[in-house]
């Protein structure tokens, strides 16, 4: 099969590798779609620590079963699917209590460590447990179904924050997931949406997928206009989707009294945080990883469009484009959001 390896940091390569063997609880899908994520393009240089060459990454994808393991029964070939980024193990305490997102043997798709090797879904065909999969409406187009594990973060994200009808949010960052974010919590019940970032663009974008307003960092005081906007309290909910102290530091002074920040960037390992607001002003503070168990929503909420994907995909193309279209967003193509990868064009 046709895979798109990286052999080295910077270095991608459309080679031939051997078919994955099926095991008897696995599904082998042809990938039909395959997203380019942010958290690639930070392996294709080194920079993650979590994408050790050779490798195949990719993890968000869409496709069709073409072979089923002698033990599946929820899956034919044929099926169109989706599957979760996390491969958990099924068996651990977290498992059990249905926290797959926090497996104490978790593997990503896509992702070497040093840990393990999973290889990825920039390839013809992907090897995937049938217990993360999920099952697909046929007039669900494969580009879309790729970006449901980034509608899942998305949504997880709402999910963990506590939203009480008529709130009002604050979306710190609306690249990617920010943007995701805006309609996911727009639709758990917040009656006003501001979004929060550096680029016009994405703010424009932030408005017509639902944001009420727009507010650009380095032009206006961020924690002030928020207040203005809110009677002098600040924001009920606030998420972060950057994960960098600046960011933080702007969540934390845009939430009221009593109010929550949820964590869903990830950007930077360590950061500074204002501890004295967050204790003085009783803030709660929330992390929110990956996603746990949201598909079969997303799923819904896609089919029925109540969270549009498709204002945010950049360019759909081809395993061998794929290689110039990495280097273009390593470098910050403007505008760029989601590159969709189609490994059977």
């Amino acid at each position: 099969m046709k895979a798109l390896l990286l052999k080295e940091y910077k270095q991608l390569e459309v080679t031939e590798m051997d078919t994955p063997e099926v095991g008897p609880n696995d599904l082998l899908v042809q990938v039909r779609a395959c997203g380019i994520c942010g958290s690639d393009v930070h392996g294709y240089d080194g920079s993650s620590g979590r994408r050790i060459p050779p490798l195949v990454m990719g993890h968000e994808a869409a496709g069709v079963v073409t072979k089923v393991g002698s033990d599946v029964t929820g899956f034919s070939e044929g099926d169109h699917v989706t599957f979760d980024s996390t491969v958990s193990c099924g068996k651990c305490k977290f498992c059990q209590r249905g926290q797959i997102n926090l497996c104490d043997n978790r593997m990503v798709l896509g992702v070497s460590c040093g840990e393990y090797r999973r290889h990825g879904a920039f390839a013809e065909y992907v090897v995937v447990p049938d217990r993360i999969c999920y099952q697909l409406p046929e007039d669900l187009p494969f580009e879309h179904a790729a970006m449901i594990e980034a509608v899942s973060v998305a949504v997880h994200a709402a999910n963990r924050t506590p939203v009480e009808l008529g709130d009002t949010a604050v979306v710190v960052g609306s690249g990617m997931i920010g943007l995701l974010v805006i309609q996911a919590i727009r639709l758990a019940g917040c009656s006003q949406v501001i979004a929060v970032d550096l680029d016009e663009s994405r703010l424009s974008k932030a408005k017509e997928l639902g944001a009420d307003v727009g507010l650009k960092a380095d032009a206006v005081d961020v924690p002030a206009e928020v207040k203005k906007l809110t009677g002098g309290r600040g924001a009920d909910v606030v998420l972060e989707v950057v994960g960098a102290t600046p960011t933080i530091k702007t969540a934390i002074e845009s939430a009221r009294k009593g109010g929550s920040i949820t964590f869903v960037g990830n950007l930077a390992p360590k950061v500074e945080v204002p501890l004295q607001a967050i204790v003085t002003r009783e803030l709660t503070i929330y992390g929110s990883c990956a996603s746990n168990g949201e598909y079969p929503a997303c799923i819904d909420l896609l089919r029925r469009q109540a969270i549009r994907v498709e204002p945010l995909i950049t360019a759909k193309t081809s395993l061998d484009d794929a290689v110039g279209w990495f280097d273009r967003l390593y470098k910050g193509e403007p505008g760029a959001m989601k590159v969709i990868v189609d490994p059977t064009k």
